[in-house]
Order: structure tokens, then C-alpha cells, then sequence
């Protein structure tokens, strides 16, 4: 059994991965706070049953958007707050309304011996679990974990229009029973390509030299192909290290606020991209290139204070009036498309988030055919 699969995010997965294999450099060799993971395999036949039992309640639950019955099957840290997770189920359950369930893989995942720091916290738990023992491995690092007996449970719900996974993390009550303690679903699919796709398509990127296009494809395979934040496994490892290691230039430390990727227009101006990822939400067979701009930044004061006036000069060139924020968010999408040309052929258009600190982004759409 292999997990082969970071929602939920932009501009994230680089420093997740790096946690990751920090975690499993650190800990491969003795698990040092005593976290034991159990695959199916190895499982005993009434712990695979009753926690597949209840993975596959809570995701019938999900199918009909039981939200009762679901809070009724939560831990308390969950349910004494449902107002994420109802908006969660309902949006779920309108994708997955009839399609057939069936558990795919489930963990056994005991920390019960995890102790509580001095100060009262949690700490971080690290699970490795050998996989049909070789050297394959699956590997779960989940922050701030109680001490308890938990289990990691997959649900495959192929649909008419595209199959989903609903991943669970569940853990087991002084009753005995198993409890909703997170609730994790993706399609495992965009565009009508599943991840495995994505990463063959990603690698034909890199060897025809298109580095631009090859990173947006393997953050896709990436999003497909890894359930959750916390999960890892030996093949989502190789996938990462391929990404990295062909990752153009200008992104090989990654994107972010702090450091932008900057994009100069037609007219001079420059364009600062802080999260460059895709996004399927259109429909169609192809995905879109979404892209996160930072606010212009302030101009710098003609003179310091103290600093005597200089000297008359000849009054500059009138400034250029600001855009408005749709023909800002036009520009950029020209400059992008000016600078990494490749991208035109491959994706079917592209979204802007032109965020402003305190307010809603300034959002929109167009197709590639429309940018020019």
C-alpha cells in the first residue's frame, strides 16, 4: 500500500517539504517521543475494521450534508465550533452526492506516549510507517498532536465529473470509539487530469526547456497528489526534488511578500508577483495560470526633513495618472505573459489577485486569447 499524494495553498509547499525532510533526517533513525505507526497490512483485523467503519459513516454523513450527525461524531475541539467545517460539508457534498464509497487506505497512528510540554502545549508528532517492507515510506508530521490513539483514513468517491478523496484524521475516544478530528477533502483531479498526469506532463516541460511551465505543472501534480499538509511519502519526496531542482532561477528560494517576483510592463512599470500558482475553477481541459500582485509601493518623499530646498529646476514631465485597479490588473497580466511567452500555450488563461492590506483583493479573469 503506498500513499503516492500539501488545499489547500499558495506559496506554501517549498517550506512544507523542507520541514518534512528536516523531520525525517532527524528522527529516521529512532522515533525519540515513541509515535508508532501500524499500516493495514499490519493491522489487527478489528482495528482496520471499526476504523474503516467509521471513515465510511462520516463520509455518508458528508454525503447527504448530516451536519448533526457529523458534529455528533466529532471531538470536542472540533465540534464545539462548526461553522468552517458546515460550510466545508455542504460545499463537498454537492460533489460527491451518489458517487459510490470506498475506504482506500487507512494508518494506525498511536501517540500515546507523545507527552505534553512543561508549559502545558503539545508537541509536534512524527510517524514513519514502512511500507509492505520495503523502503518505501509513508510519513505523517502533524503540529500540536494531544497524546491519544489516532487513525489516518482515506475515502475514494469516484463521481460523474471527477473523483474525490476525503481524508480523515480520526481519533479514539474512552469509549472506544473513533471521533472526526480533522476532515481534509480534495478532487483528485483538474482539468480533467489526475496528479500522476501532471508530473509526466511536468517533466516533457523541463526537457523541451520551458522551466516556467514545468514548476506551475509539478506545484499541480503536487496539490493532486499529496491528501493532506501533514502527509508525506517517499514518492511525494521525489516528486519535490525534482521540482526544486528544476525550478527557473528566479524561483529557486521561492515566492513570497518578502520576496517578490518582479515583472517590468510595456510602459516601465513594474508588476510584483508575490504567489504564482493554477487554478481549474473555469471548467474546461485546461488550467490557469493565478498569480498574486502586491500593492505598488509608496514614493519616496522628494526631500528629508531638515534638508534645504534645492536649488529651481525645470518642472518634470507630468506623472502618468494611476490605473484603475482592472487596467492594473490587465497590465500584469501582459507583463507576465511578455516575460514567460511558454506559458500562452499551456494554460487557458489567468487570474489576478491584486491585493491591498485591510481589504478584499481586486479580482479578475481573462482568457489567454483576451490578454494583449
Amino acid at each position: 500500500m503506498e500513499i503516492l499524494e500539501n488545499n489547500d495553498g499558495h506559496g506554501s509547499s517549498a517550506t512544507r517539504f523542507r520541514a518534512l525532510l528536516l523531520v525525517i533526517a532527524l528522527f529516521a533513525a529512532v522515533n525519540s517521543y515513541g509515535e508508532v505507526c501500524t499500516t493495514q497490512s499490519q493491522m489487527k483485523p478489528a482495528d482496520r475494521d471499526v476504523i474503516a467503519s467509521a471513515a465510511k459513516i462520516l463520509s455518508s454523513k458528508v454525503q447527504t450534508n448530516d451536519i448533526a450527525g457529523l458534529r455528533t461524531q466529532s471531538v470536542p475541539e472540533i465540534a464545539k465550533d462548526y461553522a468552517s467545517m458546515t460550510s466545508l460539508v455542504a460545499a463537498t457534498s454537492t460533489k460527491i452526492a451518489a458517487a459510490p464509497l470506498a475506504v482506500d487506505q487507512i494508518y494506525l497512528l498511536d501517540a500515546t506516549n507523545l507527552k505534553t510540554l512543561a508549559d502545558g502545549t503539545n508537541q509536534d508528532s512524527q510517524f514513519f510507517c514502512s511500507l509492505n517492507n520495503s523502503i518505501a515510506e509513508a510519513t505523517f508530521f502533524i503540529p500540536a498532536l494531544p497524546p491519544g490513539r489516532y487513525a489516518y483514513a482515506q475515502v475514494l468517491a469516484p463521481s460523474a465529473t471527477s473523483p474525490w478523496r476525503l481524508a480523515y484524521l480520526l481519533r479514539q475516544d474512552a469509549s472506544g470509539n473513533w471521533a472526526m478530528a480533522g476532515f481534509y477533502p480534495r478532487s483528485l483531479t483538474a482539468a480533467s487530469h489526475d496528479g500522476l498526469w501532471y508530473w509526466t506532463q511536468a517533466r516533457d516541460q523541463i526537457k523541451n526547456k520551458h522551466l516556467w511551465t514545468g514548476y506551475l505543472l509539478y506545484q499541480e501534480a503536487q496539490s493532486l497528489l499529496q491528501p493532506v499538509g501533514f502527509v508525506g511519502s517517499t514518492h511525494l519526496e521525489q516528486l519535490h526534488k525534482e521540482a526544486s531542482a528544476s525550478a527557473p532561477p528566479a524561483l529557486s528560494e521561492g515566492i513570497s511578500p518578502e520576496a517578490p517576483l518582479v515583472v517590468k510592463g510595456q510602459t516601465g512599470a513594474e508588476f510584483r508577483f508575490t504567489n504564482l500558482t493554477t487554478d481549474d475553477s473555469i471548467g474546461g481541459d485546461k488550467l490557469y495560470v493565478v498569480v498574486h500582485l502586491a500593492p505598488d509601493p509608496e514614493p519616496e518623499p522628494a526631500t528629508t526633513p531638515g534638508t534645504p530646498p534645492a536649488k529651481a529646476t525645470p518642472k518634470p514631465a507630468p506623472a502618468t495618472a494611476p490605473l484603475s485597479p482592472k487596467d492594473r490588473n490587465a497590465s500584469a497580466m501582459v507583463a507576465l505573459l511578455a516575460a514567460y511567452p511558454e506559458l500562452k500555450s499551456t494554460f487557458g488563461g489567468v487570474w489576478v489577485f491584486a491585493d491591498n492590506p485591510g481589504k478584499n483583493p481586486f479580482v479578475t479573469e481573462q482568457p489567454m486569447a483576451e490578454i494583449r
